[in-house]
């Protein structure tokens, strides 16, 4: 990060943009840095990280009570003592195949009622995705109508709903941080920007800058000026690798003329 400055009158100032000074990041962009918010975001890490450490403390002096038990030795005991009384009635190998018999109805169930709630999970999510998406402003601003379902075909793998809210994450599995406010997690219009500015071909899905000029427009080849085009029902008909491979080759999605 680099301090934004502006020269006036032979002197240099900081340049502020609502009270707060403007610093250039690594990839170029002008971002207000909240002062007051990241010396807030500090003491709150470090009142998490002084609760960490105490119960911690605790922990440890919890485990010294069972400084030399070994552990092996002790489950297997407590497992021994457990089938004392049920030994002098079956034999121990007998008894575990009875209990084993009796579980596999209630393990099943178990198992088909997880399923289902797997399944209404991944439903629930797919909705809260799909509602911030239709609530992001980014998206309504500056992407096409294609644009967004490509970007969420593209990174929807990025989203993660936690707490009910829909958070992303980078290529490398970390969470995504806002810039303009240090330590807070990015908003959803923040974490979509970021997911843009990292494809390659942000550009055939940025309002305006696809645009045509005037001239007729045919579907899945080129128009008058020669561009590749496709349109909106043409992209909607095809399967995201056949998306992807279209905009590799330059294609465009026009509206129908």
């Amino acid at each position: 990060m680099k301090l934004k400055t502006i020269e006036q009158d032979g002197k240099v100032y900081a340049l502020v943009e609502d009270g707060k000074p403007v610093y250039t990041h690594d990839d170029g962009k002008d971002i207000p840095f909240d002062a007051a918010q990241a010396m807030g975001k500090i003491s709150e890490l470090q009142r998490e990280a002084k609760t960490h450490r105490e119960a911690k403390e605790a922990a440890e002096a919890k485990a010294k009570a069972f400084d030399g038990l070994d552990p092996a030795g002790a489950r297997d005991a407590l497992d021994k003592l457990s089938k004392i009384d049920a030994k002098k009635l079956v034999e121990a190998g007998d008894m575990d195949a009875a209990i084993q018999t009796a579980l596999k109805p209630v393990q099943e169930q178990l198992a088909a009622a997880l399923k289902d709630k797997e399944a209404l999970t991944g439903s629930l999510n797919q909705a809260v995705i799909g509602n911030a998406f239709g609530q992001s402003k980014f998206a309504a601003e500056k992407l096409t109508p294609a644009g967004v379902d490509l970007v969420r075909l593209q990174f929807g793998n990025q989203i993660k709903v936690e707490d009910g809210k829909p958070i992303g994450y980078d290529q490398n599995g970390q969470k995504i941080y806002s810039r303009s406010r240090p330590g807070e997690l990015a908003s959803f219009d923040e974490v979509i920007e970021t997911f843009v500015e990292s494809y390659a071909f942000k550009d055939h899905i940025l309002k305006g800058v696809n645009a045509n000029g005037g001239g007729g427009r045919q579907s899945s080849g080129g128009n008058s000026s020669g561009e590749k085009t496709m349109t909106r029902a043409e992209f909607d008909a095809m399967d995201q690798a056949t998306r992807s491979a279209k905009f590799k080759e330059g294609y465009k999605v026009v509206d129908a003329a």
